[in-house]
Order: C-alpha cells, then structure tokens, then sequence
C-alpha cells in the first residue's frame, strides 16, 4: 500500500511539497492536512464543490477584491481566488504535528508598518470627522500592514511561525497554514465568519479588545472594559451589521446567543454567536456575507466605498475569508469559513506581510486605535520573532497559569448584563406565527433599501408581524400596485443634498407616496426625507448618533430604541399642519429633534426599531402598522369616504 503524501517531510528533505494546508480547528487536539492540486476560478459560484461523497471537498482562499461581486467600491488589486481541491486529508495530532513543524527562530529583517504610528492617527482623525461625523456610517476598519522580509526558506519559516502559534497561542477559531505554490498564509483567526452544518448557519461578530500582553490581567481593569460604554457599543454594533446578513441567508433571521468572552494570548475579545436555518447553496451565503463588518464596517456598502478613499490600495486577503466547503453523510452542503486576521502572507521571495486594522466609532482616539492594531498583530508577530512571546498556551488558559476569565462571576455578571437592554426579539427563540397581528396576515409590505440592509431584518420584523415582505433596491423603479404599504428605509448620507441620485430618488419617490395617499412609513434616512417634505428643518448633529440606545417619547409613550444618525429634523410644536394633512410629532424636549411623525396615512422614525438596540422596537411597529393599515390613508379619507362632499 503507498504511503500518503507527506509535505511536511517533503519540505525537511528540500523537496517540493506541493500545494497543502494544515488546519486546527479551535483548541482541538488535532490538525486535518489537506493536499491537492490549486485551481484558480473568477468567482464564488465557480468555487468547486462536487458531490462524489461526504468530507471536505475544497479549501477556498478568498481576497477581498470579490466583494466586487457585490457591485461594492474596491481597489482591485488583481489577488486572485485559489482553491485547493481536496485529494488528500488525513488528522494528525497535536503532538505529531508539533514534532514534524520545525523547532527554529523566524528571522526576518527590515520590518516596520507601510503606514507609520503617526500617518496612521490622522487617518484616524479623518474618518471620525469626514465620514462619521458626516452621516457615511456607524463604524469603519481601516487597515494597515507591517511588512519585512524572511531569511531562509520561506515555506520552512511560515511552518515555523505555525508552530510558534500553535505552542503560543489560544482561543483561536482556525490555526493554520496554507501553501498554493504561489503564496503562504499562516495565522491564528479568532473569528468565524460563517458557517453552515445540517441546515444551520453560524455567525460570530468578534469586537472589543482587551490588551493584557500575556501578563496576568488586571482584574479590574477587564471589569471596566467589559462596562466601558465604547466597547459595548462597537460590539452592539457589528452585532446589528451581522444580524443583517443573517436575514439575507437564514430563512428566520439569526437568534443572538451570548455574549462571551474569547481569550487569546495578548488580549481578549468579546463575541455573540448568531443562528439560524438556511437551504441557500453555501457559495451564495459565502457572497451574500462579503465580507464581515468587524474588518469593514456599517453599512457594508458604503463602508466599502470609506475603505476605498482612506486606504487607496488593495486589501489582498486581509478581512476575505478562508472557506472551506464539503458535503455531510446526507450528501447536504457544508461550510466552515474563518476571517482572514490575524494572518501573515509570505511570497515564494520571502516577502512578508502582516496586515492589521481598528474599528472606528464616534468614541475612538487616534491614540487608541493605533494601539490596538499593535496589540492585534502580536500573536502573530510574536510568531514570526517580531515581537515579544505570550505564555505557553497549548493547554488552554489554564497552561498559561490562570484559571480562565470567564469563570469570574463578576465577569459573567458583567457580561450577562449586556443583554438587558436588548431586542428580545432577537435574543429569544421565536415560534413561527406566534406574533402574527390580528389582520396583517396576507397583507404586502414593500420595502425600499437605501443602501442600507437593515431592510433585511425590517423584512424579519414585518414577517414576523403577519406581512409579506419584498425588499428592493432605491435604484430600482418597479410598480407600487397591489402594495398594502410602502416603506422608504435606512441609508447613509446627507438627506439635505437634493442634488444627490439617491436623495433625490427617494425624496421623488416620498413625494409621490404622499400624493397619491398611499400607506407610507418612512425610517431613519426615509425619515429626515419625509420630514423635510413636510417642510421640517433638517440639522446636522454636533455628535453622530451612530449606535446610541435611548429611552425617548413615541406619541406618548416612552420607548427604548436604537439611533444610528448623525442627521435630525427640528421642530418647535408637536403639531404641524402640512398640505398632506396634520401631522403630530415625537420630539426631545431640551433640542426638538424629531424622533417620529405620523399623519393621516403615513408615519416616519428616526431610530431604527429593527435594531437588536431598540428593546421596544416590536411594538412600535405593531402599533405604527394599526395606524397605517387598520385606520383609512388620506386617499381612502379623501376619494373613498362616503361623506365626501
């Protein structure tokens, strides 16, 4: 019988190994070594997948340029999607495959960031002020890369990295190395993107960082950082943007679990772990999730375009994903896909490439973040001999010399805490049917997505409500007959700007809604329109609402809910009377903003009562859906009234 094929071996005799990947998966006790030929495909739905039996079947290396599949803004840099078919795989155990990787020093020389500590705070700077201090959105990464050059071999340098990481890291979803005969990557993800197993798809937003270095935390300090208002808002944050693709590729939205805290080596996260049921091919959840908002931003389009201005150059794989995709004993799809962090990229010349980012949000420093892309790459820099190594770790938290923080019962209070003032209707199990509203069954909602997809779990919400729901998009100049209701919905960008294609498309599209006196409910972006079309000022906020939960009157009732703007309509009265009719609003007290407007037919918020912020988002709509379909729009007042005169 032949022996397989070992490529570790290959490369201790100088031999070519050809192309291969080792893969741990968590802290598992094992590593899967898959071998086979690389192929090169132009898309996703190209990526192989067939059918001649259960197992893995192709591991996918997937660059950030395929966002370009989304129609998104990119800087193409031309990496290309290299999939590595599985011929070979066999496990080899975490003892076996440290005594096969090589036991020696990376050495590298020349390393240093292509953007220093100091150009890197004034980008910085610049996002906060000209993209989210302008309305563009709620968060954004903005990366940069530490690059040297590696001495020796470079595949023996990269398996030397992979067992430095595999000693000296921990919390890590995939440990790992791949060679295509091109490139090398090697890295610790401690994220999943997605993943899909018996019908089941699996997310899991990864934000907040606690930097510890390997030395034993301050138990204090991790208690003020799990109460540290920045970074739950930042995970509340990524929470909603992956909530998003949940309602693209599951059939009932995502149900949120947790939170939890992920402990690594030099610093520790806090997560979710989202769930839901999909049948979609899992190629199409692969596209429908370009790429996680924990390395972009929200929302992911224009985040797209953000990224594009501020970092002008190609990402390469940095925030892609690595995929790898197979059938179950069923014959079903299977997909298991970690971001692409947290990696380093090693050229067959030796060149090196250790690309980091930070999440901005309205509360971060410039100081701040350029420190957290520090604290970020240190476990694989540390790898690499580029930085100072954490404890030993193979045997978890407790190899390192510490129970692990999670076991703390302040730090799970502090944790547990974090749910109180969420959506249950995310957090909890839902029946289906068990919220239809008396009279919505059957009825049609059309919903009109400003570039923003939080349309998608708006669909959700409605569906689960009694509607049926179409989304589509600002671009789009479809018929509105036979809709019950129409919804203008969220976007970013200035709602004062006529002269702006989407601005002007919805505002036309408002207009006409309100003419012909159709049922209209209009939210956050189609909000501030609506509110100027009634002939509201709209102003500018001092400090972006981006991600801030407040408890603020709804027609008379207080409603905790979740803002994310940086644009408001003033007013002066809670009444107003417009050529659409009397209008009453919902306004703060101390500035006038307006939170909610309705009239005869139609009604507009500013927060965004889909939001996992906004705890009373449900009833809100219920309520705003009684005004709008169970009471008569104007046209129905002024054409259908028997009592016209």
């Amino acid at each position: 019988m032949p022996r397989p094929h070992d490529p570790l071996a290959a490369v201790a005799d100088g031999r070519d190994p050809g192309p291969f990947a080792l893969v741990r998966r968590a802290d598992a006790d094992r590593l899967d070594l898959f071998t086979g030929p690389v192929v090169t495909v132009d898309r996703l739905a190209d990526i192989p997948l067939p059918s001649d039996g259960p197992g893995p079947h192709t591991l996918a290396l997937v660059p950030y340029r395929q966002i370009g599949e989304r129609g998104f803004t990119h800087v193409d840099d031309g990496v290309p999607l290299e999939c590595l078919r599985v011929d070979g795989h066999r496990t080899l155990g975490l003892a076996e495959a440290l005594a096969a990787l090589p036991d020696a020093p990376v050495v590298t020389t020349g390393g240093g960031f292509d953007i220093d500590d100091t150009e890197y705070a004034r980008t910085v700077d610049r996002v906060l002020a000209e993209e989210i201090g302008r309305g563009e959105g709620a968060n954004f990464v903005i990366h940069r890369t530490l690059r040297a050059t590696v001495q020796g071999s470079p595949l023996r340098a990269g398996l030397a990295a992979l067992r430095r990481l595999l000693v000296g890291e921990r919390g890590a979803y995939w440990t790992f190395l791949v060679f295509t005969g091109t490139r090398i990557l090697v890295g610790a993800s401690p994220e999943r993107h997605v993943s899909v197993a018996d019908g089941t798809v699996l997310m899991n937003p990864i934000s907040g960082t606690f930097r510890h270095a390997g030395a034993a935390p301050d138990r204090a300090a991790l208690l003020r950082f799990l109460r540290d208002p920045k970074e739950v808002e930042e995970l509340y944050m990524v929470l909603d943007e992956e909530l998003k693709m949940m309602a693209t590729v599951a059939e009932h939205g995502g149900q949120v679990i947790g939170p939890y805290l992920k402990e690594m080596a030099h610093l520790a996260h806090t997560e979710y772990l989202l769930a839901g049921q999909g049948s979609a091919d899992v190629r199409d959840v692969l596209r429908h999730t370009m790429f996680a908002p924990t390395v972009t931003g929200s929302p992911m389009e224009n985040a797209c375009r953000v990224i594009a201005r501020h970092e002008r150059t190609g990402r390469r794989y940095y925030s892609g994903v690595l995929a790898l995709l197979g059938r179950d004993a069923a014959g079903r799809q299977t997909l298991d896909a970690p971001i692409l962090i947290r990696t380093a990229e090693i050229s067959p010349a030796g060149d090196l490439r250790v690309p980091v980012g930070a999440t901005l949000v309205r509360h971060s420093t410039a100081e701040g973040e350029v420190a957290e892309t520090h604290a970020k790459a240190a476990g694989v820099l540390a790898a690499l001999g580029l930085g100072p190594e954490a404890p030993t770790a193979t045997g978890g938290a407790e190899a390192a010399g510490r129970r692990p923080l999670a076991d703390d019962p302040e730090v799970r209070a502090a944790l547990v805490a974090r749910n109180g003032p969420l959506a249950r209707f995310w957090l909890d199990r839902r029946t289906p049917g068990a919220t239809v509203l008396p009279g919505l069954a059957g009825r049609r909602a059309l919903i009109v997505d400003g570039e923003d997809t939080f349309t998608g779990m708006l669909a959700h919400q409605f569906r689960a409500l009694g509607l049926d729901v179409r989304v589509r998009p600002w671009q789009d100049p479809g018929p509105l007959d036979g809709e019950d209701l129409v919804v203008v919905g969220p976007g970013p960008g200035d709602p004062r700007r006529h002269t702006d294609p989407k601005q002007a498309a919805m505002r036309g599209l408002l207009g006409r809604l309100l003419d012909q006196g159709r049922p209209t409910l209009a939210v956050c972006l189609g909000h501030q329109l609506l509110a100027g079309l009634l002939g509201l000022r709209l102003h500018r906020r001092e400090a972006p609402y981006q991600g801030v939960q407040r408890e603020v009157p709804v027609f008379g009732t207080p409603r905790r809910v979740g803002f994310y703007s940086t644009f408001t309509a003033l007013a002066d009265a809670d009444r107003l009377a417009t050529p659409y009719g009397p209008v009453e609003l919902s306004r703060d007290a101390e500035d006038g903003a307006v939170h909610a407007v309705r009239g005869p037919g139609f009604a507009g918020v500013q927060f965004h009562p889909e939001s996992v912020l906004s705890r009373d988002g449900t009833a809100v709509l219920a309520e705003l859906l009684a005004h709008l379909l169970e009471q008569p729009s104007r046209m129905a007042t002024t054409h259908d009234s028997p009592h016209r005169g």
